[in-house]
């Protein structure tokens, strides 16, 4: 009769005669028959050796990214990471952390998931301790117990145990009360990182699990940053993906923008396979370029996604065999429990689109350009278009997209309008200055070639309703249209079809 044994999780699991995966549970003889001759089996080592302190990288050539801290996407010409942003905790961390150095102890900071534990940890390192420290950052199953004495036979550089993810180092054969005593001894400090839940689990117990964590306070990285973090952030103008971060990272904090980043875009690349996700591909594609038309990224409409899969005729073909729904529910899932491709808008039936997709698409050099019948779209049919700010914000992104393309092409120059390089003149003399009043009346009669003169002839132009007398407008940049693409308009679709994507998901609305 089989007998039974633990196994991960809790679980009780039956022992027969057998070898499962290379792995067995106590002495196993296996054999055909015993005049057959017996074949035995031996179990790997379950646990990893101590590797050589002179094999220790050195902290100053160590790669942060290969001993735990994520990476953040990453352009031709960016380095690795971008600057480390100051915490509100550095200054504790770091008093602890020269204290650990000089007498020892173990250093623990706890935090969120996707929090910047390892990198807050990793700058505290860099920033007290000497560069040509050896830092050992074993991998989980490493026993430790030998460690305390083979320190104690090198005579060179100071050593520091990184344990990133500390859970995964605890036990009898890790850092035990006894293991940390002997480095204590030594002077070694270790410095280790966990989230809140795996540090509430294993140190309020009786076990020698509780008993590492008893002796250290851990320093708490609060999972939203406060106004003078947010404002450091906000100092880093020149690094392109902090700016990104400061501006698109919405209902996320910053560190979970940062770090779900490179997995999002990577994920979203390669979806546009026909044996993957090409409809949720393109619908995430549409909301990007919509966006970099000008369109918040937190307010882009449903139906308008839609409605601009006309746009794209490859890709559209190419997704004809996943549906509207299966791709919208892709689009929506959350990755890393922090975040997904599209969540809810600020406005009811509106969409956001994850803002890093928005920053790497305009970061590369290769990018596809915006469609060009995306322009006119957007103008008509936005959110917030009335806003003057967004009227103008759309206009200059417009004219930088599409000025350069302009000359010979007559479809480029109707929706421009006139001098679209003249700077002061293309506002002076925009086509489209209406007069005040409201009355929606434009004065010098428009011109003929602007968006809104384009878009009266198609039959879909109306005057802008409370204009004023101040207002002065780029030429293409004033929408016209009787306002059928805001949400709860006609934009939802044809057929109906449309709904799946004018109903954002009732979820939290994420910041402006």
């Amino acid at each position: 009769m089989a007998e039974e044994r633990e196994v991960p999780g809790g679980l009780v699991a039956g022992v027969g005669n057998s070898v499962s995966d290379g792995a067995f549970h106590a002495p196993v003889v296996q054999a055909g028959a015993v005049s057959g001759g017996v074949h035995t089996y031996y179990a790997s080592p379950p646990y990893f050796a101590l590797t050589p302190v002179a094999e220790w990288p050195r902290l100053d050539t160590a790669d942060p990214i290969t001993l735990g801290v994520r990476r953040t996407r990453r352009l031709p010409g960016e380095s690795p990471l971008p600057p480390y942003v100051e915490r509100d905790c550095d200054r504790e961390l770091d008093a602890r952390v020269r204290v650990a150095a000089q007498e020892g102890g173990l250093v623990v900071v706890t935090g969120a998931p996707l929090s910047g534990k390892t990198r807050t940890a990793w700058a505290a390192l860099s920033a007290n301790l000497p560069g040509t420290t050896r830092v050992f950052a074993p991998p989980p199953g490493t026993d430790l117990r030998a460690l305390p004495a083979l320190l104690r036979t090198w005579s060179g550089e100071d050593c520091v145990l990184w344990l990133d993810d500390l859970e995964g180092h605890l036990g009898e054969h890790g850092l035990t009360p006894a293991v940390l005593a002997g480095l204590v001894l030594l002077g070694v400090p270790v410095v280790a990182t966990m989230e809140d839940k795996a540090y509430d689990a294993r140190r309020f117990g009786a076990s020698a699990r509780s008993g590492v964590l008893s002796g250290a306070q851990p320093v708490e990285l609060r999972p939203v940053w406060s106004a003078n973090e947010i404002w450091r952030l906000g100092v880093q103008t020149e690094e392109p993906r902090l700016r990104d971060a400061l501006l698109g990272h919405g209902r996320r904090t910053v560190p979970e923008y940062l770090a779900v980043a490179p997995e999002l875009v990577e994920e979203w690349r390669r979806a546009r396979r026909p044996d993957a996700h090409p409809r949720g591909h393109l619908l995430v594609r549409a909301a990007i370029d919509f966006a970099r038309c000008g369109v918040p990224a937190v307010d882009i409409h449903g139906g308008l996604l839609l409605q601009a899969q006309e746009l794209y005729p490859a890709e559209r073909a190419a997704a004809e065999g996943e549906s509207i729904k299966d791709g919208l529910a892709w689009a929506v899932g959350i990755r890393h429990s922090v975040a997904d491709f599209l969540g809810p808008g600020r406005h009811e039936g509106t969409w956001a689109v994850h803002g890093s997709l928005v920053a790497d698409v305009e970061g590369r050099g290769d990018s596809p350009p915006v469609p060009l019948g995306m322009w006119p779209l957007a103008f008509r049919h936005a959110p917030g278009v009335w806003e003057s700010s967004q009227r103008w914000e759309m206009a200059r992104r417009a004219s930088h997209a599409l000025g350069p393309r302009a000359e010979g092409n007559p479809e480029i120059l109707t929706m421009l309008g006139p001098h679209p390089h003249r700077g002061r003149q293309f506002r002076r003399r925009g086509a489209l200055v209406p007069q005040g009043g409201g009355g929606g009346r434009y004065r010098g009669g428009g011109h003929p070639g602007g968006a809104a003169g384009l878009a009266r002839r198609r039959g879909r132009g109306s005057p802008v309703p409370g204009a004023g007398g101040r207002s002065r407008y780029r030429a293409g940049a004033v929408p016209a249209g009787n306002g059928a693409g805001r949400p709860g308009g006609a934009l939802a679709g044809p057929g109906g079809r449309g709904r799946i994507l004018s109903r954002a998901p009732s979820r939290p609305s994420p910041d402006p």
